[in-house]
């Protein structure tokens, strides 16, 4: 029997990892404008939560109120009182956090209020307001003649408490407006004069509001959100349409738009009688309304980055992606996987190196196919560019694009469309599965010989992301990872998944029963066993318990685990030689690291999935060996240099409270995405002098200074 204290719930122990972001908006050693931006990332992360996670609670409890989550034994009622608590002490923090950081930071940008405003300020706001905006505003009121408006998911509305001035008319009412920027006027509008200052648009409809009610006296106000639930069951929606999986997600995209409400915010203006009769109209009980002093919506960042673009002390240092010293950049890309493999490392190494294979593939005669999964794209693809030349260059193209990607659904249907018009073979995914590979497959005629080309990743082909993500990718020409590849792709092509593989280790049917052989593996050698394990999301009980029992059995297991860990490490007697670690800090850890023993028979892979149920029983997801020793000792590294971050790391105490690793002493400060990127510098500088340019022909030179004339 497995004590019930060495698990966390799923749900709680993700607002713990949120709550490590917004405590990177709390480290004064975050340059100001930084901090400022992990209170949007923590504001956004939560939005998601509330629309996919608590939107799935609310369902669960409407639908089967008595079922329990499989490790703490909680209902989706008792999860969502949880929640709601936790969340009104994040908020608390949260103000917290903006009142400190937007104080420090109006010595370079000051955040002003209408109502502070004199003098010229004033002037220039009123008639602005009067020119630029009121026209667009379209204020309504609630009576018997004037339903309750529907509102939109996470726009901004101002919510009002009216009393008519007709003596005759003593009903109180409620007024309601829309105060959506960016379409029609500005969200961010910056006062004259040399510094830099700015008031919201929210705000100054707020301070004017009397102006939009004239017939009536405005007794409270305030600014309101509503998020509304996201959690649409694709697979439902299948089986009642019969029709192009396409037409059913740009439906179901449609429909997402006007669920029903999970969580109403307001700003502290709002009186308790009009939160109440907002809460009705919307049918939300209080618990699930959270009232702010900081803007609800952080979308007015990018405005302010603008303007403050020049102030560098404000930002991080500027660091860019460098070349691999893994590859040529005068030598073809087929030519060099012909000799050896190719691991890049994401933000710090070049997407573009990637983008060479792909588009070498794109032109190349001798290239009969290329296959891809794609998850999420960026929304000016170089990826699809290169698939849709390719496609009209005679290659046979196939590309799944998954739809239920969510948020990405939109992104990736365009997208569909435009590479299908060129030519290319669609495929959307599986009816029950969602396909979350990083994989391509790339075929090649070279001489009387056929090979593969293949590339396995962790992140998703998106150049956007490649640089604010750790990310690893694996290029190979090794046959046996090629043919398990294509088994994959003629799988997906029939409609199926993979039954078995012998290099790859592909879910939903091969991937979580090797990763438990393997864990049994490392048991049979007790106190010699290792396991080493990073990944995003931890959840699987089934692995969770198998890690368990190996721990039991003196098995050494180090996790590193950005975010969600249902797993509680160093319980006595069950989970003492497990340690977890968190990285949060300057970018988003996504990269998957298994290791499995150590010296003559250690393993390594990299890989797609985290251990979550939806990953290794519900997707496609994705692992490769790093066959190469230079290969698999450079992400065994990766993942050492990891456990010795004394900055940014966060250790799980045995209490399930997360802790900053603190450097001993006299002991070097590590922080690692510092100490990869100053790697990455290095290893350029070394790439430069081992790879030289050929040199050209005389012939060339000649044509080439001609050119330049």
């Amino acid at each position: 029997m497995t004590d019930s204290n060495v698990y966390d719930n799923r749900e709680l122990s993700w607002l713990k990892f949120n709550q490590r972001v917004l405590e990177e908006a709390q480290d004064v050693n975050v340059p100001l404008f930084e901090r400022m931006r992990f209170i949007s990332i923590f504001t956004s992360n939560l939005d998601e939560f509330f629309m996919v996670r608590v939107g799935s609670l609310y369902d669960q409890n409407l639908v089967d109120p008595q079922k329990c989550e499989n490790k703490t034994g909680m209902t989706a009622a008792r999860q969502l009182k949880e929640i709601a608590r936790r969340v009104k002490d994040l908020l608390y923090i949260k103000d917290c956090a903006f009142s400190e950081v937007s104080a420090k930071l109006s010595e370079y940008a000051e955040l002003k209020k209408p109502a502070d405003l004199k003098g010229d300020d004033k002037l220039f706001l009123r008639l602005y307001f009067e020119r630029e905006i009121l026209p667009l505003l379209s204020p309504s009121i609630i009576d018997k003649n004037h339903p309750f408006p529907f509102l939109k998911n996470r726009a901004i509305y101002i919510g009002t408490l009216l009393k008519s001035k007709n003596e005759e008319k003593k009903k109180q009412l409620v007024g309601i407006l829309s105060a959506e920027c960016d379409k029609d006027f500005p969200r961010v509008i910056f006062l004259p004069g040399q510094n830099l200052r700015y008031v919201l648009a929210e705000d100054v409809i707020l301070h004017y509001i009397d102006t939009l009610f004239p017939n009536f006296f405005v007794e409270n106000r305030c600014i309101m959100r509503v998020t509304r639930n996201a959690d649409i069951d694709v697979n439902e929606a299948l089986y009642d349409h019969d029709m192009d999986f396409r037409n059913v997600m740009e439906e179901l995209c449609r429909k997402r738009k006007k669920l029903m409400p999970v969580r109403a915010e307001f700003s502290y203006d709002a009186s308790p009688e009009l939160v109440k009769r907002m809460l009705d109209y919307l049918e939300l009980s209080d618990s699930f309304s959270f009232m702010q002093s900081c803007p609800l919506d952080f979308g007015f960042m990018s405005a302010l980055e603008d303007k403050l673009e020049n102030r560098s002390e404000l930002f991080y240092n500027q660091v860019s992606p460098q070349n691999s010293i893994m590859v040529n950049p005068y030598e073809s890309m087929f030519s060099q996987l012909s000799q050896h493999d190719i691991l890049l490392s994401y933000p710090y190494n070049k997407f573009k190196n990637f983008l060479r294979l792909l588009d070498e593939a794109a032109d190349d005669p001798y290239v009969s196919s290329i296959k891809i999964t794609l998850y999420r794209v960026a929304r000016n693809s170089e990826i699809v560019s290169a698939l849709i030349r390719a496609a009209e260059n005679g290659k046979q193209v196939m590309a799944l694009v998954e739809l239920r990607a969510r948020f990405d659904e939109e992104n990736n249907i365009g997208w569909s469309k435009k590479m299908e018009e060129a030519g290319v073979k669609i495929i959307y995914g599986l009816d029950a599965l969602k396909v979350h590979s990083k994989l391509l497959l790339i075929t090649r005629k070279q001489g009387s010989n056929i090979r593969y080309y293949t590339q396995i990743g962790t992140g998703n082909y998106n150049e956007k992301t490649s640089r604010l993500y750790t990310d690893l990718t694996l290029m190979t020409s090794d046959k046996d990872i090629g043919a398990d590849a294509s088994t994959v792709f003629n799988a997906l092509s029939l409609g199926t998944t993979v039954e078995s593989s012998t290099t790859l280790l592909v879910a939903p049917k091969c991937l979580k029963s090797r990763i438990v052989e393997m864990i049994d593996n490392e048991i049979t050698y007790g106190t010699n066993g290792y396991i080493g394990l990073k990944m995003n999301s931890l959840t699987d009980k089934d692995i969770i318990d198998k890690l368990i029992e190996a721990s039991c059995q003196g098995v050494k297991i180090e996790l590193i685990i950005r975010g969600i860990c249902c797993l509680i490490a160093g319980v006595p007697g069950y989970t003492e030689n497990i340690s977890v670690i968190s990285i949060v800090g300057r970018f988003l850890e996504h990269s998957r690291i298994y290791i499995f023993g150590k010296g003559e028979r250690r393993k390594v892979y990299i890989s797609s999935a985290d251990f979550m149920t939806r990953n290794t029983e519900r997707r496609v997801e994705v692992a490769v060996p790093l066959k190469d020793k230079i290969i698999a000792d450079k992400a065994v590294d990766i993942f050492n240099t990891m456990l010795k971050d004394n900055v940014k790391a966060r250790v799980q105490g045995s209490d399930g409270i997360y802790r900053h690793k603190k450097a001993m002493p006299g002991e070097e400060r590590i922080e690692v995405h510092k100490l990869f990127y100053e790697r990455a510098y290095q290893e350029a500088e070394q790439a430069q002098k081992l790879y030289k340019e050929p040199r050209k022909s005389l012939f060339a030179r000649i044509r080439a200074r001609l050119q330049s004339k």
